[in-house]
């Protein structure tokens, strides 16, 4: 295939590991080592903050069955590196490569696999450059800051043949992939509308995604903001800017790309969904207004060809949720308990016999998986061994569809407007 391929790299690989020190985990006492060494998945991770801070903890409690381990970091802050390298140490048991530029991590022969956990508006590049690289990837979400540039990254990936795995763990749940059948064999008519929410809410004295840090507070001295702000429009350094990007609109898309992204991805699984003909953001500004850009409450509708609609609620300041379900004519398809059930909506009859009553369950899936890190990392680990992409729960086309839903919502919100897809311009524009 055209992305190096673990068992072509052996010979380097058993060669690089044969004096590596014995492997332990991210928490508990070293292990005694991991059996075939030829195949181990060296892993790369770029951005060493808090998310690969979480991604480092599950590693490290799979990398015996799974023959993994992080072999390098990369950090445009040197703290940060150092903390997250020495922390890799303790828990792989041998000390990562470090690097400040991750083009030089991409281009160390060691690493298989890249693991992108940096602000989302970078993403795009490092996805790009990690494809043509030839690594193996895993981005977290959102796959890029915007639609078009997932159309390019989805364009690289059709090029290079590169196994990428898309962050929303959630579809490791397999009542998504179910509900696709259910809804296939026809038990809930015709789909015509769904519903999905992510609600939290945070103090008053903090609000969503802030650090409790001041715009003024100095740089340290070995944080290269420069690199940081990188495709982003140059600006002075502001630490709020810096620590709580998720509240600007040039690092994040804010409720949309951090949260939504989870849900809408769960509901085009589900629904078969792919380009909505149109889409309107809404909300605002209302407990935090501290300087962020990006609302605290926001709301999102969609409309795709021939239905259905979909709907997402987010209150940062309210964590009262609604049900997640999808409207059928016949039936309606509930998610809760063990996976989800289906109710009828009419009475169900073999001849005069009612066999299920308007309102009652008609079926019930119990799941299997759930939303885990650790189990996305599996996944995309088989696809990588088995040199098959079609393995993947979140695929990077799943991952356009994500952004591009949430994308038309953002673009609404900012400009008031109706917002829908141009696929000649590969631009959202006003409907």
């Amino acid at each position: 295939m055209p992305k190096k391929n673990l068992v072509s790299r052996r010979d380097f690989i058993q060669t690089a590991a044969a004096g590596a020190a014995a492997i332990s985990t991210w928490t508990s006492a070293p292990s005694i080592g991991v059996a075939g060494a030829n195949d181990r998945i060296n892993i790369g991770v770029i951005g060493c903050g808090s998310i690969a801070t979480s991604h480092g903890r599950k590693l490290s409690e799979i990398k015996d069955e799974e023959n993994c381990a992080i072999v390098a970091c990369c950090d445009i802050w040197e703290t940060r590196l150092n903390e997250y390298s020495q922390a890799v140490k303790k828990s792989f048991g041998e000390e990562p490569k470090k690097y400040h530029d991750y083009h030089e991590l991409l281009a160390d022969p060691n690493v298989d696999k890249v693991l992108i956990a940096t602000p989302e508006h970078w993403h795009e590049r490092m996805l790009i450059d990690a494809c043509r690289a030839k690594h193996f990837v895993y981005c977290e979400k959102p796959m890029t800051h915007n639609a078009t540039e997932a159309l390019r990254v989805l364009d690289v990936v059709k090029e290079t043949g590169a196994i990428v795995q898309v962050g929303v763990q959630g579809t490791e749940d397999d009542s998504y992939e179910a509900a696709y059948e259910v809804i296939k064999q026809g038990m809930l008519g015709e789909v015509m509308q769904c519903q999905i929410d992510y609600v939290r809410r945070y103090e008053a004295d903090a609000g969503p995604w802030r650090s409790g840090r001041a715009s003024d507070e100095p740089k340290p001295a070995d944080l290269d903001w420069d690199a940081f702000l990188g495709p982003a429009w140059k600006r002075p350094w502001d630490a709020r800017r810096y620590f709580d990007w998720r509240c600007y609109w040039d690092y994040s898309g804010g409720v949309s790309t951090d949260l939504f992204v989870h849900r809408i991805t769960r509901i085009i699984k589900a629904c078969g969904l792919k380009e909505p003909i149109r889409g309107i953001g809404m909300g605002g500004i209302f407990k935090w207004d501290d300087g962020r850009e990006v609302p605290d409450t926001f709301e999102m509708i969609l409309e795709y060809p021939g239905g259905p609609t979909v709907y997402c609620l987010g209150t940062m300041g309210n964590e009262t949720p609604i049900q997640h379900l999808i409207r059928g004519y016949d039936a309606t398809l509930v998610f809760e308990g063990p996976g989800f059930n289906v109710y009828s909506n009419k009475d169900v009859k073999e001849g005069d016999v009612v066999k299920v009553e308007k309102g009652k369950v008609m079926y019930t899936h119990t799941k299997t998986g759930q939303e885990s890190q650790a189990l996305h990392h599996k996944n995309h680990h088989a696809a990588m061994r088995a040199n098959d992409p079609s393995l993947l729960k979140c695929p990077p086309e799943i991952g356009y569809y994500g952004i591009l839903a949430v994308d038309l919502a953002n673009e609404s919100y900012k400009r008031k407007k109706y917002m829908t897809w141009n696929p000649e311009r590969k631009r959202v524009v006003p409907a």
